[in-house]
This record gives structure tokens, sequence and C-alpha cells, in this order.
């Protein structure tokens, strides 16, 4: 199943991993100091951080008994988990944000839910709710539904996208699309783009969409889907041995504000394995795309584990081949307490370019040679060729891990990034103490203002528990992604889970720049 597919890879490579917190200190500490990150004397005034609000409320399908596994009958009811933002350029006060609803313990939600702030990110909400699942009125084979995202294009056209997949016999997996009716307020019925059903490995998984900034009505689906060349299969026992597995990149885009899609195709069809896909838009209309290039097949590629770029010059219709950023080092995320594992945005990279300049910005978790995952940032000013050197971005010590990482530049060019960390965790407390962080950099990342709070300090481990399965869990899950967009001049939105006693809201932080 897709779900469990999604972070496999990195399973294999860390599981065995566990970190002495102490031993690793000082060398992570040597890494931050040759690591190219200046706090600057010369920058404007910190943003104004906005009390939080909080964007979720109570769940409307916990009583839909849909979605139910032979391993895990009940879902974590009353928790929002993963939520994306997407900010209407036409109309700066509107906001809307997605997440995961009611999460089951192994992958997927009972639905994906929505809301709209008319002021901002003042107050919330909720819209209707999208047919996605049978929980919400969909199909019947769709028990579950997941990786929610949202955007906007240039004429505020939104477009919300998920999803549904049903793990139960025979187990299938969908992509759906749908965008936002404004004579009604609510969404359309949405557009099923591909469905299939997942055996031995082919499937469809972690799916983003972005609206076009630069042409009106274009919007850019893309996704993971694992398979074989010319969706064949071996037998169940070569299959385990088949170096032509991939996971290939797909893409189906509109140029008609969401009426039509395109029929989906490989962004590259070869043997590759991308995972994490999302797509940004340059000020020239170029695309490109950043995902973390895993391996090939049964074996790792030639160039090693990377993050890689693809560009389109033809708004989507023939891609490069994917340039290397840098090597991957990501080691997997645990609290300090006991080292149980957390699932959350580590190797999936954020994208994000400057709209004046061009400059494009990738940010994701990592090492860089320690066991302990940073906050990195890597740039590009020729339209992808080259990048530069991974920068740590995070400043919480060296014994403070980051991840759940969101990269952002401001309609007037300003850098910001937000993370979590803990580094105020007290180890043998029970508390696994996070907290959530915000820089920003006013040239491009050369030097940077003082680090700023934007919330916390909550509890990580009341948060939902991923399972493979039954005793063999993935982590404390919050979402891999996190949600961090410009509003309007240098004004941002943050949009996050996080804890509370009884599942996981969806918090919003708006931060003004004076």
């Amino acid at each position: 199943m897709s779900i469990i597919l999604f972070k496999h890879p990195h399973r294999v490579l860390r599981r065995n991993a566990r970190r002495d917190r102490a031993s690793a200190a000082g060398v992570v500490g040597l890494v931050l100091c040759g690591s190219g990150v200046l706090v600057g004397q010369a920058f404007a005034a910190p943003f104004a951080i906005a009390p939080a609000t909080i964007v979720s409320g109570p769940s409307t399908l916990t009583a839909c008994p849909s979605g139910a596994s032979p391993d895990f009958a009940t879902a974590y009811d009353n928790t929002e988990v993963e939520p994306q933002v997407a900010v209407n350029p036409t109309n700066p006060n509107e906001i809307i944000a997605v997440a995961q609803q009611d999460r089951w313990p192994d992958g997927g939600a009972r639905g994906l839910t929505s809301w709209m702030s008319q002021n901002g990110g003042t107050s919330w909400s909720k819209l209707a709710d999208v047919p996605w699942s049978a929980c919400q009125g969909g199909p019947a084979r769709f028990g579950r539904v997941t990786d929610p995202w949202v955007s906007y294009d240039k004429a505020g056209n939104a477009y919300f996208i998920g999803q549904p997949i049903n793990l139960a016999a025979p187990a299938v997996s969908a992509i759906s699309v749908t965008t936002l009716n404004r004579s009604t307020g609510s969404w359309r019925p949405p557009t099923i783009l591909i469905e299939g059903a997942d055996e031995r490995g082919v499937t469809n998984d972690k799916v983003s969409v972005t609206g076009d900034p630069t042409r009106a009505g274009y919007a850019y689906a893309t996704w993971l889907r694992t398979r074989y060349p010319n969706e064949g299969q071996q037998s169940p026992v070569s299959d385990l041995h088949a170096f032509s597995w991939r996971g290939t990149p797909m893409v189906s885009r509109t140029t008609d504000g969401g009426q039509t899609w395109s029929t989906p195709t490989a962004m590259r069809d070869s043997n590759i394995y991308m995972q994490g896909n999302q797509i940004a838009v340059g000020p020239d209309g170029t695309l490109y795309d950043a995902a973390a290039v895993l391996f090939t097949g049964a074996g790792f590629n030639d160039n090693g584990i990377y993050m890689g770029v693809m560009r389109s010059r033809d708004a989507g219709r023939t891609w490069s081949a994917p340039a290397k950023i840098a090597p991957i080092g990501t080691t997997q995320l645990f609290v300090p307490d006991d080292g149980f594992p957390i699932r959350a945005g580590d190797f999936i990279p954020d994208i994000a370019i400057d709209p004046a300049s061009g400059a494009i910005y990738v940010v994701w978790a990592d090492g860089l040679g320690t066991e302990l995952n940073k906050t990195v940032l890597s740039r590009s000013t020729d339209g992808g060729r080259h990048w530069s050197t991974p920068q740590v971005v995070s400043t919480g010590g060296p014994s403070a891990q980051a991840y759940n990482h969101a990269v952002e530049v401001t309609d007037n060019g300003t850098l910001v990034v937000s993370y979590f960390d803990d580094r105020n965790n007290v180890p043998g407390d029970s508390i696994a103490t996070t907290d959530v962080w915000l820089r920003h950099s006013h040239n491009g990342g050369a030097t940077w203002a003082p680090e700023q709070h934007l919330f916390g300090p909550f509890n990580h481990y009341q948060a939902p528990i991923s399972y493979f399965a039954p005793g063999d869990p993935r982590g404390l899950f919050l979402g891999d992604y996190v949600g961090l967009e410009t509003i309007s001049g240098d004004d941002v939105i943050s949009l996050f889970s996080t804890t509370i006693a009884d599942g996981a809201d969806v918090t919003a932080v708006r931060v003004n720049h004076p």
C-alpha cells in the first residue's frame, strides 16, 4: 500500500540507527561552526509574531465505520494532521487551510477537511466536505484518504488535491483534485486523475498541487507512482530482486482553471525513484520540481542518494533530467528521552522561488555526516543548474534535531524558513518538548536575522502514532509537511499541527514584518 511505501527506503536505510545524543553533540557542533550560517548585523527589524490561532475544530466524522483494517479498528478521533495552506494572490485576506481528519494508525484518514479565513488568518470557518472518501460521501471503495494539498493560481482559482485509498482487499489508490466554486463558496466534486489497484508495489503516493502564479488557469498535480516498466510485473519471488522497480514522478496539468486535466504522464520515464515531488514556478514561467532521488530498483542509483530538481520550460509538457543539489544524509528522527521514532518532514524537500530574481531555495532535514538532523538550505541563482553547498539554518544548538521545515520567499524578496526542534526538551521528564521557530534573511541567506520563536512548547509524545504494523511503529506523526506562505509584502502565515490532550489541532501563526 502506498502509505506504507512512502518511507520504506528511509526505513531500510536507517531502521537500526539509534543515537547517543551526548556523543553526537561534539560532532554536530563542528558542522555548525563550518556551515556558513552567519548572523548579520545589517538586517531589518524582527517580525511581529501574532497570537496563534487554532484553525481546526471537532471532527464530524468520528461515527463513520468505514476505513477500519484488520490490524486497526479505531482511528485517532478529532485529530488533524499534515496541514497545508494557500493564500489567494488576488485577495490576500482569503486563505485556505487543509489537513487530514481523524488519522488512522496504519495510514490515511477518515477524510480531508478544509477551512477558510476571510480576514488574513485571524479567524477560520470550516468549508463543506469534499466527497473524497466513504466517510465524506465519496465512493465506497475509498475507505480512507490522505496527502492533502492546496494552492491558488494567478487568477485566484483554488485547487485542493488528495489521495483516496483503500487498504482492504482489493487495495486501491487514486489521485483526485477539486476546485473552489466561487458562486457557491464550496468545492466542486473531485476529478479522479488516476486510479489503480495496489499490487506488488505498484501504487500512487505523495501528491501535491501547484497553481501557476504566472499563468491564469494553469495548475500542476504531481505525485510518485511506484511501478515496473509498462506497468508489467514479475512473480512475487522475482519482484523482490527486480532492479526495474521504480518511483516515477507523474504530472497532470490544467489550463482552464480545473475544468479539465491532462492525462497523467511520467515526468521522467527512467529507472529512478523520486519521492516528495513538489513543483514551484519561477517568475519567467519555468517550472521546477524538487524531490528526493532515493534509489533505482532494488539498488542505489549511480549518483547515490541525492536531492534533485527537474526543470520544464513548456508549462509541464516536458522535463529535464534531475540536477543534483547535494547528497542526502538524513537520519532517523527520534525522541531524545527514549529513542522512540518520530515520523515527520525529513528528507522530503520544500521549495520556494524569489518572485523577482528567480533564485531557487530548497530545504530539507539532513545530518550532513552526523547522526542528528538539522534544517539545511541550498540555493541556485542560475535556473537550477548549480547549487550552493547546503548550509544549516536551524540554530537550536549542537544537541537539537530540527525537522518539519518549510521555506518561502516573500513578495519583497525576504527569505523565510520555519522548522520544529527539541532544544528545550528535558531528558527523563516523560515530555517530548517541541517548539516551532522561524528565521529570515534579506540577502538570500548570506546573513540571517536572529531566530524567533513561533509556537510552543508542546508535547510530541501526545501525537498520534503511525505504524507499519501492530507492534512496529513508524513514529509519532503530526505530518510529513507544514505550510508557510506569503500573505502580502513581507507578511507570511505559518501552518502546522501541534498536540493537545486528545489528539492534534491545526495551528496558524501570522507573522508581520514592520
